[in-house]
């Protein structure tokens, strides 16, 4: 946690990496001859929708959690999220005997919503498109105590997010090109803090959609940029503003950041139901559907993927996996 520039190191995921062990899932690394054979290129698939809570969210949110003195961790947490970050920090302080309120917008996915209720956290609701859910937050948090949990913009949360990159290169060594889904940047941030210190000449490449290039146009602008609130299915990437210290991060380790549409988020949801037999929410399938649509660029002859989450209601994912949808 040295400056605003370099806000976390190598020694920092390595560390957050001990403290996730026995606690987070090892989640898996998946092949496909199929899929090489599409692409032209050697891919390997970092199965987040296999994490606990169904996505990579419970890395960062669990590491920040366990940080907290015993003083601040009996007061409770607070946190905003669209779904995954709400159920990982709703878990993580279940976890570790502890209370969590989360800011959730009024049409986030109810099994979203219904597994953070599960998990003991209270919600409080907002609409996403006239309120500030970190303002509602904050609030919370000087009122009754919180500690406050964001989704991306802590030193400790992009550090555990970065864990799911360190995995995968521990598992798979040196890869050409590391791709990854851009929301609030913590975790293509994290993971090209883990990827670029192992291996600097891997190329980390961001996927957002095309509703939400918020990301895209900070780093075309040299400045954090805010964009209207996305209107796309990938839910989890519907960020208006980069992060302040996920994007000091991003502005000197990506390479490129590329967009998909909804059409193209749909197919690769599709592919890797029928043919890699997995289920991802929009936002998971967001890397996948860079590389089948050629989004990506030529590719190296080894890739990977951060397949970030899971996460989708059954009538949800018919209903955009239908044909024609």
């Amino acid at each position: 946690m040295t400056t605003t520039a370099e806000p976390i190191t190598l020694d920092d995921v390595r560390s957050a990496a001990a403290r996730l062990r026995g606690v987070a899932h090892r989640t898996p690394v998946l092949r496909s001859r199929t899929l090489d054979a599409l692409v032209g290129a050697e891919v390997h698939l970092k199965c987040e929708n296999f994490q606990r809570v169904g996505a990579f969210k419970f890395r960062g949110a669990y590491n920040t959690v366990s940080r907290l003195t015993p003083d601040r961790l009996s007061r409770g947490v607070v946190a905003y999220s669209s779904g995954n970050h709400a159920q990982a920090v709703a878990l993580a302080a279940r976890e570790l005997g502890t209370t969590a309120v989360v800011v959730m917008p009024e049409d986030a996915p109810p099994s979203k919503r219904a597994a953070t209720e599960g998990y003991g956290a209270t919600v409080v609701a907002y609409d996403r498109y006239t309120g500030d859910r970190a303002a509602v937050a904050e609030s919370l948090a000087a009122e009754r105590g919180l500690t406050l949990v964001p989704p991306y913009d802590h030193p400790h949360v992009i550090a555990g997010q970065g864990t799911a990159a360190l995995e995968l290169v521990e598992e798979t060594g040196e890869l050409g090109a590391l791709i990854a889904p851009v929301g609030g940047g913590g975790l293509i941030a994290g993971s090209a803090v883990a990827v670029k210190s192992l291996h600097p000449a891997t190329r980390v490449i961001g996927v957002e959609p095309e509703a939400g290039d918020d990301t895209r146009r900070s780093l075309e602008a040299g400045r954090r940029v805010t964009v209207p609130v996305p209107r796309t299915i990938a839910d989890g990437q519907a960020v208006p503003t980069p992060g302040e210290l996920t994007f000091a991060v991003n502005r000197r380790l990506l390479d490129e950041v590329v967009l998909v549409d909804d059409e193209a988020i749909k197919e690769a949801m599709r592919f890797a139901f029928t043919r890699l037999k997995i289920v991802l929410e929009p936002s998971g399938a967001t890397p996948l559907a860079a590389l089948l649509t050629g989004r990506a660029g030529p590719l190296p002859p080894r890739v990977g993927l951060i397949l970030s989450g899971g996460n989708v209601d059954t009538e949800r994912f018919a209903r955009l996996c239908a044909p024609g949808d």
